[in-house]
């Protein structure tokens, strides 16, 4: 290889199951997450001759990621992409919420240098742990690999991290690609109108949009959608500028799980454009693992194309970051 002896990789924790423990190694799905350090994580991992750099950003069970955990992760990975002597990153993270901390960070941040999220989905004593390799997996990625940008590397299988989804709760190989051409933070700025926010934007935010997830179903209607305007017009005139909670803010956006190609029943589209008059932000996406929201379908309500739900709502999230930053 042709690396400078100087050259650094800089791992990154926040916790997870890569980081837990099982009480009795014969049950590999009851455990305690976050358990053990980066510098644990780390300590069996060969740097391949280049030097490794370890930052406990957090430790929890990525199911309790909020957005603190986000701007703290954020502001390390910023710090250390900048450093010339640094290859790329690997961030240690849970993956229930993964792929919604791998659109964050991509389209915030998009690296130049490569950026690999990895995780386990057993925990480090049991026989079966995954972690392991895929540090190690994670590691070789970032040495070897052409590619910039976040990346999901584990259970031998890389992904993109706009289009990555869990699917499995089960099995080591839990994600796939929601589409084969993956979009980039510039296409879906580009697709959707909305420019993505700085990182002194982001880093700079106090109290975050709250952007509500809702689902087309059998037997939707437009109730629940009203409910919350109703419960906004309260909220619009007490909303705390200096709170850090987005659950005490007014609701300014929504994103819909559509049927198939991103359809809505007539009732719940029809209280979707209630909401867009109101100022709230709606979008549409598929709740199909391989779908896509079709614009042509519902042409009044922005389609989140190939964005998985959870993915869209951090994209809407941010594209009213930086609205308010204007």
């Amino acid at each position: 290889m042709n690396r400078k002896k100087n050259q650094k990789i800089v791992v990154l924790a926040t916790g997870g199951t890569i980081a837990g423990v099982a009480q009795d190694i014969s049950k590999p799905f009851s455990y305690v997450l976050g358990q053990l350090s980066v510098n644990q994580l780390t300590q069996r991992l060969d740097p391949r001759g280049i030097t490794l750099i370890q930052e406990q950003v957090s430790n929890i069970d990525s199911k309790d990621m909020q957005f603190t955990h986000w701007q703290a992760l954020l502001q390390r990975c910023h710090y250390w992409l900048n450093q010339d002597d640094v290859l790329g990153l690997v961030v240690t993270h849970g993956t229930d919420t993964l792929e919604e901390t791998a659109f964050f960070l991509q389209a915030v941040l998009m690296p130049t240098k490569p950026l690999a999220i990895t995780c386990a989905m057993f925990p480090a004593n049991v026989p079966q742990s995954d972690g392991p390799e895929n540090l190690q997996d994670s590691l070789d990625w970032v040495l070897e690999t052409p590619c910039t940008g976040v990346y999901l590397v584990c259970a031998n299988e890389v992904h993109f991290g706009i289009g990555v989804q869990k699917i499995y709760s089960d099995r080591s190989n839990a994600f796939i690609s929601r589409n084969e051409e993956s979009l980039v933070a510039t296409t879906v700025a580009s697709q959707l109108g909305w420019t993505m926010p700085s990182v002194n934007q982001v880093l700079n935010t106090k109290r975050w949009p709250r952007v509500e997830l809702l689902y087309n179903h059998t037997g939707a209607d437009g109730q629940l959608v009203r409910n919350l305007l109703q419960a906004n017009i309260p909220a619009l005139s007490q909303a705390n500028p200096s709170s850090t909670d987005s659950q005490d803010s007014p609701l300014e956006g929504l994103v819909v799980a559509g049927t198939g190609s991103g359809t809505l029943s007539q009732d719940l589209e029809i209280a979707l454009l209630e909401a867009s008059q109101s100022g709230v932000m709606v979008a549409r996406t598929s709740r199909c693992a391989f779908g896509h929201a079709d614009q042509d379908k519902h042409p009044e309500i922005a389609a989140l194309h190939h964005l998985s739900p959870v993915q869209g709502r951090v994209a809407m999230i941010l594209g009213l970051i930086a609205l308010r930053a204007r």
